[in-house]
């Protein structure tokens, strides 16, 4: 009997309620299910056929969610019992994971093994466009019979520079792509046959390596790295070393990666090589990494439990005395949750040579964990994990007992935590908590430790915002563990009870008090009782705190900040008159002032305090005046040592801005100078911005009176030029270290910077110039840099970069000048193809060179370093050619989808080299 339920009407706006309506239809519960949704669609009908449950989705533009993949079609029907979805008509399905897009006719989705099937399907990445009369796709594979692949669909040329044409192709994702009798096309005509084609796509770790060499200790060597494949989840590399005197010379290797091996198991990955030691030596070393990680399904279980299992030996590289070398770790984690508890399983250890040193991170030999869920009762909540095992770690040095079995010590340990919290309102605008948190280990030697925290807090509140609270804890801390992971920072006893009063005596006014005393310290190892106090009443603003130690009745710490200020001190609040009724009398007018301050542009502040032991703190006091506009502001600080007494700092920060025309006059200046009397170092900074992209900057860093020692005082600077972050730039700057007592610069230098952009042009200019100083006599360039790069239409470009730098050596005036002159590179570029196309080809000339002259005379003579470069671009190939002119070195590479370039040959004055047939010396 078919049954057909209407959820939504045919109106586009019922797409929402659809939507809804499938969140709660397909979402798919389970460990291994997939997770449908319905982003859109226009209408949605439940059907009963042949006693599976159907449900219909159809509509001009159907998009679903399967987990984080994409389906779009006009109809699509979904079999909740075989867990399929019909794909019916033009559909396309897109795959998050591997960046795959399937379109075609009638696709079949199957959720549980993630398998996508059609006829007539185009497949296409962001390499790689297929075309099969039949595709099925799992996970991990995709398979096509009569298909056609190119790497130059995306290239937008017709017909494609070269594809295939095979009976079946099997698409590792990332991997290769292997197809059996395989036509190549070139410009879609058959020009070669092939029982077996393998192309290697983007992963490089999977591409062919061969690499042949001689070195002068091992002589002869070879290293080989071949792919393969194991079935259809299995990827690996054989790996194969060769050592002409080495002994022995052959080692070999092999990294395997597998999906879903076996049931139960997810994921294994393999890394082994045995290698020949080094000359000299005899024998293997062996690197290993052997990962599995799975899941099993448990019938009671929350989820299914997972496990990890990581097995690791490295050899390779370790000198014959590294203590880690024969050792392999082994490390197993289970896991399982219950609706009840979870529990986990801990194997951690090593096999060989044993540890001569200590080993911080403990071996688990092995280790139990059993975690009851909470358990909560009304106001009781109660939280209980245990954990036992048997450990290798270091030993505690705090321990004499353990210290005495060596470095490391080997026994079991049971560690059993629980957590206790129970909160109740004992009666009104009260509340009372207690808890109790307890940690307790104990050891196969007898020794334990035990820390302990029982925490009670009664509150009480009144008037809103008015509080008190007694807070009574007891800590304990005890015991020695016998190992140093776990080892406690010491001894502890201490009962703190802490008495907290939060309080609003009057309007804008808080106080507060906080004391803590310990029941098991005595009275001269009692702590402060803290009083605050804080006014937050126009004009003024203050925070203030003391600390008093109770006990020896002295004052020990006072500190505050005060601020007077009220910037709306003029402002007016007018109350109108209010007529008499029958329960009040009438009231007149009023008009209330925010305060009584009477300057609302001017702001006053000081901070300072007193410590019993160093005595009076620093006094700040700082006066600010802001203008009608709040950019414009002028403040003065002055700090005071109380103690010394001297004034040590003086400061003053100003920021102006002229807004009568914010576009064409607008103009801002700032700066700071700050002056401590006591060193007599004078800094600041001050800065004119002019239109917001014109800026004048002088800073200075200067001691009034400096040492006899000191050639300068310090440092004095002058700039102008443009704002930073401008996209043409420039600036000259004067300045460098300067002398008070003589007056005048030491070294002074003059830079210039040039920066200019316009679309696909850059230059950039900058020097630097020495110029007479007391200590510097000569006028002369010491850096020049030019640097740009410039684009005419598509076809033809350069770029370079020059730099000059001059230094110098001896003493004036017999000191000798040395300069150097660096290209590096000057370059050009020239696209060669059809007009109105994309250059095919581009033809590329690079030069490099350096320059050096000691006192004039130039050193090293010799010509210029040119490199000229052809490349051959068709988007889905490339073809490389370089030569060398004046080394005389020419190199061919050819690069395909996923490469960056396989060299075929390469010839130099020494002779011929091809990559796989070497010519060695």
């Amino acid at each position: 009997m078919n049954r057909a339920v209407t959820r939504a009407g045919r109106r586009r706006g019922a797409r929402v309620r659809a939507a809804l309506l499938a969140l709660g239809l397909l979402a798919l519960g389970g460990a291994q299910a997939r997770t449908v949704k319905i982003v859109s669609a226009d209408t949605l009908e439940l059907r009963q056929v042949d006693g599976q449950e159907l449900v219909v989705i159809s509509g001009e533009n159907v998009e679903l969610r399967v987990d984080d993949d994409v389906v779009r079609a006009k109809r699509v029907e979904f079999n909740r019992t075989r867990r399929t979805l019909t794909l019916i008509g033009a559909a396309s399905y897109r795959s998050a994971k591997d960046g795959e897009d399937l379109r075609g006719e009638n696709l079949v989705v199957e959720l549980g093994k993630e398998q996508v099937s059609g006829e007539d399907v185009l497949i296409s990445d962001a390499r790689l466009e297929i075309r099969g009369q039949e595709v099925d796709r799992i996970p991990g594979q995709l398979r096509a019979t009569g298909g056609y692949f190119t790497t130059c669909a995306r290239c937008g040329r017709t017909p494609n520079d070269y594809a295939f044409r095979a009976e079946r192709l099997i698409v590792y994702p990332g991997d290769r792509l292997v197809a059996y009798n395989a036509q190549l096309l070139l410009a879609d005509i058959p020009v070669l046959f092939l029982p077996v084609l393998v192309l290697p796509l983007n992963d490089r770790d999977r591409q062919p390596r061969l690499e042949v060499g001689r070195d002068a200790v091992d002589g002869l060597t070879v290293l080989a790295d071949l792919p393969f494949s194991v079935g259809g989840n299995t990827l690996g590399t054989t790996r194969l070393r060769y050592y002409q005197n080495r002994t022995p010379s052959v080692g070999a290797g092999v990294t395997l990666r597998s999906y879903a091996p076996v049931p139960f198991v997810d994921r294994v990955d393999l890394d082994l090589l045995a290698e020949p030691r080094p000359v000299g030596q005899e024998g293997r070393d062996v690197n290993l990494e052997f990962r599995v990680r799975g899941r099993v399904p448990l019938a009671l279980a929350v989820r299914d439990l997972d496990y990890t299992l990581n097995v690791t030996r490295r050899d390779i590289g370790r000198s014959a005395t590294d203590p880690e070398r024969g050792v392999t770790n082994v490390d197993l984690g289970v896991r399982a949750e219950y609706p009840l508890f979870s529990a986990a399983f801990n194997y951690v250890d090593r096999f060989g040579p044993a540890p001569t040193a200590a080993l911080y991170t403990p071996l688990k030999r092995p280790e139990v964990v059993v975690d009851p869920k909470p358990y909560t009762n009304g106001p009781l909540s109660a939280d209980v994990k245990l954990t036992a095992g048997n450990y290798t770690a270091a030993s505690n040095p705090r321990s004499p007992s353990a210290a005495a079995q060596g470095v490391n010590i080997t026994t079991s340990r049971l560690e059993e935590q629980h957590s206790l919290a129970y909160t109740v309102k004992p009666w009104t605008d009260a509340d009372l908590s207690l808890s109790n948190t307890f940690t307790g280990r104990y050891y196969g030697t007898g020794a334990r430790t035990v820390q302990l925290d029982l925490t009670g807090t009664l509150t009480q509140r009144w008037a809103g915002s008015n509080s008190v609270s007694l807070t009574a804890k007891y800590l304990r801390t005890e015991g020695t563990s016998p190992f140093a992971f776990d080892a406690l920072p010491g001894r502890l006893l201490s009962a703190p009870v802490t008495l907290n009063v939060s309080t609003v005596p009057a309007r804008d006014v808080s106080f507060g008090v906080s004391y803590t005393r310990d029941l098991f310290l005595s009275s001269d190892q009692q702590g402060n009782a803290i009083f605050s106090l804080g006014v937050n009443r126009r004009p003024l603003s203050l925070s203030a705190s003391t600390q008093v130690n109770l006990d020896k009745r002295s004052l020990e710490d006072v500190s505050f900040s005060a601020t007077l200020a009220d910037p709306d001190s003029r402002k007016v609040t007018v109350t109108p008159a209010q007529p008499a009724t029958a329960t009040a009398p009438a009231r007149p007018a009023t008009a209330t002032r925010t305060s009584a301050w009477p300057a609302p542009n001017l702001s006053l502040s000081a901070s300072g305090g007193y410590a019993r032991a160093t005595g009076p703190k620093p006094l700040t006091v700082t006066a600010a005046v802001t203008g009608d506009v709040r950019s414009n502001n002028f403040s003065v600080a002055v700090t005071h040592n109380v103690r010394t007494p001297e004034i040590t700092s003086v400061g003053v920060r100003y920021s102006l801005t002229r807004t009568q025309d914010t576009v064409l006059n607008a103009l801002t200046v700032s700066g700071n100078e700050t002056l401590n009397p006591v060193t007599g170092l004078l800094t600041g900074s001050h800065r004119v911005l002019w239109r917001g992209q014109y800026e004048f900057q002088t800073s200075h860093s200067l001691l009034l009176a400096r040492p006899d020692s000191a050639t300068s005082s310090g440092t004095v600077d002058f700039s102008v030029g443009t704002a930073s972050g401008s996209l043409n730039s420039w600036s000259v700057r004067y300045g460098g270290a300067y002398d008070l007592r003589r007056g005048g610069f030491t070294a002074p230098q003059l830079s210039a910077s040039l920066n200019l952009t316009r679309t696909g042009q850059t230059l950039a200019v900058a020097a630097v110039l020495n110029t007479p100083g007391l200590d510097q006599r000569r006028t002369e360039l010491a850096r020049a840099e030019l640097s740009g790069a410039a684009q005419f239409g598509s076809r033809f470009w350069v770029s370079g970069r020059a730099l000059y730098t001059r230094t110098r050596s001896g003493t004036y005036p017999d000191d000798v000048a040395t300069d150097t002159l660096q290209l590096s590179p000057l370059r050009v570029n020239l696209g060669l193809g059809r007009a109105g196309e994309r250059p095919g080809a581009y033809l590329t000339g690079t030069l490099s060179q350096n320059f050096t002259w000691v006192d004039g005379v130039r050193q090293t003579p010799g010509p210029l370093t040119p490199v000229i470069g052809l490349t051959i671009d068709r988007c889905c190939w490339a073809l490389q050619a370089e030569a060398d002119l004046l080394n005389r070195r020419y190199r061919v590479a050819v690069g395909l989808p996923g490469q960056t370039g396989y060299p075929l040959f390469e010839l130099t004055p020494d002779g011929a080299r091809i990559p796989l047939i070497p010519t060695l010396p």
